[in-house]
């Protein structure tokens, strides 16, 4: 059997017979597997109407991601074509990269990293400022929203989260208090993204969000890039009003190594990391073993981890 991946991927190849890479233009698949039943791919990579028609065999989309924002899934209903993702791998392992972030910017590590590179020790410049008894606003508590808002409340930050299917529970349990979303960008001095990409959350935090903040609040984006507007945080980072951003993930992230250099030349207080929030060990391992089991089991006529299409 055939199974069309996006990338090598040994515990498929240890299973099935034959694998087919399929390059970023498309070209090899139809030619080489037609009638592949699965298509396996990342979160990188486009699954469009066109792609589909191409390969009239494929009755099942694995994404190696819990988002799938990636794949025209109205295209995929209409062929008939189940969809599955790895809705768990690494939820504390994002919201711990988010804190790396945060920690990095009040307390200017990659500053005195960078001039210890060089051979400078310098003292002054790099006071930092303390998590502890600041706001931290979570911007999707889903579990990863909830990894970090744990986190912030064992820093002793006071935390606020939003989310449209609240679970007061957790909560409690955490310690943590639901707000609608002004009251939340009133008063967080940290806001902290956790959102999946739809059409509601598109540059949901633009201009007037920003303002809103605080002056000198601090914002982290670990969860899509299209979740903000650059150009707003950029003008936000020039006024002030944000004293400082650090984005994993950026709306054209296939040209990060294009746009980074002039970015973090021109702002200091800025970071930008390629995509990485969720690369460990662990939850590489986490997102292999669970897509591959995802395949086993629609091969086994007992499909999991489906996403609904429209």
């Amino acid at each position: 059997m055939k199974i069309i991946v996006t990338a090598a991927y040994s515990d498929l190849e240890e299973e099935y017979d034959h694998m087919v890479r399929l390059l970023p233009e498309h070209d090899v698949a139809p030619t080489l597997a037609p009638d592949a039943p699965v298509l396996c791919v990342t979160s990188r990579d486009l699954v469009t109407l066109e792609l589909l028609d191409s390969l009239p065999g494929v009755r099942l989309i694995a994404t190696r991601s819990t988002g799938f924002e990636h794949i025209d899934l109205a295209a995929a209903r209409a062929r008939g074509i189940t969809v599955c993702n790895v809705p768990h791998y690494g939820d504390h392992t994002v919201a711990e990269f988010a804190f790396g972030l945060l920690l990095t910017l009040k307390r200017h590590l990659h500053t005195v990293l960078k001039d210890a590179d060089a051979g400078r020790f310098p003292f002054g410049g790099l006071r930092g400022l303390d998590l502890f008894g600041l706001t931290l606003g979570v911007v999707g508590a889903g579990r990863i929203g909830r990894c970090a808002a744990k986190i912030g409340v064992g820093f002793g930050m006071t935390v606020l989260a939003h989310d449209i299917a609240p679970l007061p529970d957790e909560a409690e349990r955490i310690g943590f208090t639901y707000v609608g979303l002004d009251e939340l960008l009133t008063r967080a001095d940290v806001l902290t993204l956790h959102t999946p990409l739809t059409p509601q959350t598109y540059h949901l935090i633009g201009a007037a969000e920003l303002a809103r903040l605080p002056r000198g609040a601090v914002l982290i984006n670990t969860a899509r890039g299209s979740v903000v507007a650059l150009a707003a945080v950029l003008q936000a980072l020039d006024s002030g009003q944000l004293a400082g951003a650090a984005l994993d993930v950026l709306e054209d992230e296939e040209r990060i190594a294009e746009l980074a250099p002039p970015l973090l030349e021109r702002y200091p207080n800025l970071l930008l990391t390629p995509h990485v929030a969720y690369h460990t060990v662990g939850s590489v391992g986490r997102i292999r073993q669970t897509t591959a089991d995802n395949i086993r089991a629609f091969l086994n006529g007992a499909p999991q981890n489906t996403v609904p299409l429209p």
